[in-house]
């Protein structure tokens, strides 16, 4: 049976057509736990989209300054962190194999929350892919002038109208490029740990005189800036990890859910451990973490001290993929968020609609319209474009794990007390697990106060719930009896 077959006999057309008053299309809650999208996604599309998701400007450029302020035990911070990212992913494992659905966070939450949790939830996520396109965008223009002298906002705009082109003719281009994109980082970090071991072993290279894993407590111990430097860099760490829920969103569009979306998730720890913390013992092996600066891409810093110019450039084009991968992933999810809010009552009911080709074509172009803004910004500000944009997607990214913990939370209390089914893919020690991983986004978010670099995320975030209160208020008054307001028994 085809995907377009599944959705018709869903009673879907892939048109979805809203109701006069904009509310959601009567054969919505018709259409099956894929919500009329097509099941496109394979399981070597699936497996990159996680690995992807792991791996992006959080690693290539952020780094850089996590080592400038800890030295080598940043290396620790990605390994603990990287539990609690793991506590996070099982968490939503079991929620997806409960119920997988597009869309899964804000529906998990007005499921296990409340409807306004769930209305929050949407709205900051697709927030969240928007600014974090616009970002992307922006750093994608700003490699470009590695190799030519062209003003930032005409690569800008380049790349918004082709990937935004992409992710409209198919699911499946989508999972293509993302496949591509991320086989280019997950080939860089191979090759990269591979060039280091020769370093070490064979000791070639300029850097082979001094290359040690001694190096790792030589220059001011394990631990250079004191622990309390290492706490510091928590939030670039956990920075360096959003999106890796990003396999949550595609559940409606994978084909076998049951078996593709565990096997990704398992494989967390994994990919943690050689690309984040093999990655960064191996490059802190050879080069000496004082050698490392601020916005520099400790990538570049490391094979420009081992006297390989050459892979500079390469390392240019790698960072220039894993921009353009997290800015495919926005347009990916942006829409798709947008069609799950107004399938809820809770959006404007023309973004319900789907192209034969099952992509949600009004969303995904109203949230590639505002990621122009990001264009604009380049063409005015080009040398301050980054900073400017960046400020609020680690915390509302963040907000997206705090609610998939407190829903898995509550709905495996539900299912021990046999209110509903047990998931067949259980977290381990849940609800222990998740509340620790809580406790932890809690300490993450305190430490983001203290800094002065990161404390304008906080600033930012009380206006935007405010505004979303005042919308959720509104949309309520217009319709106090719609079941989008209304928390499921």
């Amino acid at each position: 049976m085809t995907s377009v077959q599944v959705g018709k006999e869903d009673g879907h057309d892939g048109k979805g057509v809203a109701g006069p008053d904009g509310s959601p299309p009567p054969e919505a809650a018709a259409q099956g736990e894929n919500q009329g999208y097509h099941r496109a996604l394979n399981a070597r599309q699936i497996q990159m989209i996680a690995i992807g998701g792991a791996i992006g400007t959080g690693l290539f450029l952020g780094a850089g300054k996590g080592i400038s302020k800890a030295g080598p035990s940043l290396i620790l911070a990605y390994a603990v962190a990287g539990v609690v990212i793991f506590f996070i992913m099982r968490a939503l494992g079991e929620l997806l194999m409960y119920r997988p659905v597009a869309g899964s966070f804000s529906d998990y939450a007005r499921e296990f929350v409340s409807p306004f949790a769930g209305f929050v939830t949407g709205w900051t996520y697709w927030l969240f892919w928007v600014v974090t396109g616009m970002t992307e965008v922006t750093a994608a223009a700003s490699y470009m002038t590695y190799w030519w002298d062209i003003p930032q906002w005409i690569s800008a705009l380049a790349f918004t109208i082709i990937l935004y082109g992409a992710n409209l003719i198919s699911v499946k281009l989508f999972g293509e490029l993302e496949f591509w994109f991320s086989m280019v980082k997950v080939t860089a970090i191979i090759g990269m740990i591979l060039i280091c071991a020769g370093i070490l072993t064979i000791g070639f290279s300029d850097a082979g005189d001094t290359a040690s894993v001694t190096l790792l407590w030589d220059d001011g111990g394990f631990f250079p800036k004191g622990i309390g430097g290492t706490l510091m860099t928590l939030q670039i760490v956990m920075f360096a990890f959003l999106a890796v829920e990003l396999v949550g969103v595609t559940a409606g569009e994978s084909k076998d859910p049951e078996k593709n979306l565990p096997k990704a998730i398992n494989t967390v720890p994994v990919r943690i451990a050689i690309f984040y913390i093999g990655a960064l013992i191996m490059i802190l092996s050879v080069v000496s973490w004082t050698k490392f600066q601020p916005g520099v891409s400790p990538f570049v810093a490391a094979f420009d001290e081992m006297g390989l110019q050459v892979g500079a450039a390469i390392v240019n084009f790698v960072v220039l993929t894993a921009a353009l991968s997290s800015c495919n992933s926005g347009m990916y999810s942006t829409g798709r968020m947008l069609r799950d809010l107004a399938l809820n009552g809770q959006g404007p009911g023309i973004f319900t609609r789907l192209t034969r080709n099952g992509t949600p074509l009004l969303g995904t172009t109203f949230s590639a319209g505002l990621m122009l803004i990001g264009v604009w910004i380049n063409y005015q500000w080009p040398g301050e474009a980054f900073n400017k944009i960046v400020s609020f997607a680690t915390i509302s990214g963040m907000w997206a794990w705090i609610m998939i913990l407190v829903c898995q939370i509550r709905y495996r209390a539900k299912a021990d007390r046999g209110e509903l089914p047990h998931s067949t893919f259980k977290a381990p020690g849940a609800p222990w697990t998740s509340w620790f991983a809580l406790a932890f986004i809690g300490m993450v978010i305190v430490l983001m106060g203290i800094d002065k670099d990161a404390r304008i995320s906080l600033y930012v975030a009380p206006v935007w719930a405010l505004l979303l209160g005042v919308a959720y208020l509104v949309l309520k008054r217009r319709n106090p009896q719609g079941d989008a307001f209304s928390k499921k028994d």
